[in-house]
């Protein structure tokens, strides 16, 4: 089942996409910028291990016109606490394990929301961003076990997963990817077995 999702913001709409197989096994919250051509590579690989997607944007359209737009944490942690408290109310997502797979920019927001609902997000992976952007405070009340995934020749990720793990308390992991891995594999088995121990 395929749903189309509508967030209002005052600032324009945010849309979504949830992506619901048979009997799925936990929900994926896929927290982007804005749409890109991967998302749908990315759901489908969700799919093959059998959860669900909420692929959803944390910019409006006249948002993504400025360039330091995905660079404001503070608005994309509060959009995506926005995103799960749809998620925790909706029926056809309410009773799923919950994760969040982010990636880029985003990265840092999946950490703070994720330490804000501490109680629903079971589980987050984060692909390549600056996870330390998150802050020292939410790195440290971060409860939910992380996965970093960074490409072998991103440097600057690789230093700021350094710098963030200092502060991590939570079960955490780093796996590096090579050219042409798909992301969503890794992070897939990440989740499901943290939601199964």
């Amino acid at each position: 089942m395929k749903r189309f999702i509508t967030l209002q913001t005052p600032h324009g709409s945010l849309h979504g996409q949830l992506d619901l197989p048979n009997s799925p096994r936990c929900l994926v919250v896929v927290a982007r910028a804005h749409h890109a051509a991967e998302d749908a590579a990315i759901s489908s690989s969700f799919a093959e291990f059998g959860c669900a997607t909420l692929s959803t944007e944390l910019l409006t359209a006249h948002e993504v016109q400025f360039a330091d737009a995905t660079q404001n944490v503070p608005r994309l942690t509060h959009r995506l606490i926005d995103i799960l408290d749809l998620a925790r109310n909706d029926g056809d997502m309410e009773r799923l394990p919950l994760a969040i797979y982010a990636s880029g920019d985003v990265a840092p927001a999946a950490i703070r929301a994720a330490a804000q609902r501490d109680t629903q997000v079971r589980s987050v992976a984060c692909h390549g961003g600056l996870i330390d952007r998150a802050g020292v405070q939410a790195l440290d009340l971060l409860v939910a076990p992380l996965l970093m995934l960074f490409d072998a020749n991103d440097l600057a990720c690789q230093t700021a997963c350094q710098r963030a793990t200092r502060h991590l308390i939570c079960t955490h992991a780093t796996q590096v990817l090579g050219i042409g891995d798909d992301p969503a594999a890794p992070a897939a088995i990440w989740f499901l077995g943290n939601f199964s121990s």
